[in-house]
């Protein structure tokens, strides 16, 4: 299967971009009259056939449609601080995309080691995780995010933020109510602050446990996020 994204799709009008036309033609040497399949990230997923082969702009037309493709029965939400080291926090994307995730936000904490990412970069790791999974929709990638702004959102969701300072705290297992909408909160290396604990239990935020090991920002966010995923299974 030879799989492309093109996410400003018109189906009056087929054409990938010059990115994805390069690798259909220059390294998979495809050609005219050639069967493809294509996602716009949006939940379609096109069965086409190429019409005119152009390392800049290859044109297609749309044989089939396939909607709402892979459509799962929850949308998840992260919020994990940049690490220091940006292929850490690139790993989680790539992971997460493919375990499955709607919508990842970096946010900016008061003990944030990295205070600037290169989004396009970021975004350009979600892409081939979406299409080596195989999937239709393309989770979206928000700015970098003061943490304060983001614990203001009113977002109807089940809210639950991870740390390492003591107090009581739930396992996902014992308060997910399945098929609906979450947010987790996932901190820098040095933790939340403890004001920022407190803020965001004052806006209807949970305090959740991700086991007894002490993870990596990166492990701890690809943990909730598998957690998530498994129990909307069950």
């Amino acid at each position: 299967m030879y799989l492309f994204y093109a996410p400003d799709l018109n189906t009056a009008d087929c054409f990938l971009n010059e990115e994805e036309s390069r690798h259909c033609i220059k390294v998979l040497r495809l050609q005219k009259e050639d069967v493809i399949e294509v996602i716009d990230g949006k939940g379609n997923f096109y069965h086409a056939k190429i019409t005119a082969p152009d390392p800049k702009k290859t044109r297609f037309v749309v044989l089939q449609t396939q909607q709402e493709f892979g459509k799962r029965n929850h949308y998840l939400h992260i919020a994990v601080a940049p690490t220091k080291n940006i292929e850490r926090l690139e790993w989680f994307i790539e992971k997460a995309t493919e375990i499955g995730i709607d919508e990842i936000t970096p946010i900016l904490c008061q003990r944030s080691e990295r205070k600037i990412i290169n989004h396009e970069r970021l975004n350009k790791v979600i892409t081939p995780a979406v299409k080596q999974s195989l999937k239709a929709y393309h989770p979206q990638l928000n700015p970098l995010t003061n943490l304060s702004s983001l614990l203001k959102d009113q977002t109807q969701a089940q809210k639950w933020i991870a740390h390492c300072n003591d107090g009581e705290k739930v396992s996902i297992k014992e308060v997910l109510i399945p098929q609906k909408k979450y947010l987790v909160l996932i901190g820098p290396e040095g933790d939340f602050s403890p004001p920022e604990i407190n803020t965001a239990l004052e806006n209807g935020f949970q305090t959740i446990t991700l086991g007894n090991s002490r993870l990596r920002t990166e492990t701890a966010a690809l943990e909730a996020c598998f957690e998530v995923n498994f129990l909307n299974r069950l």
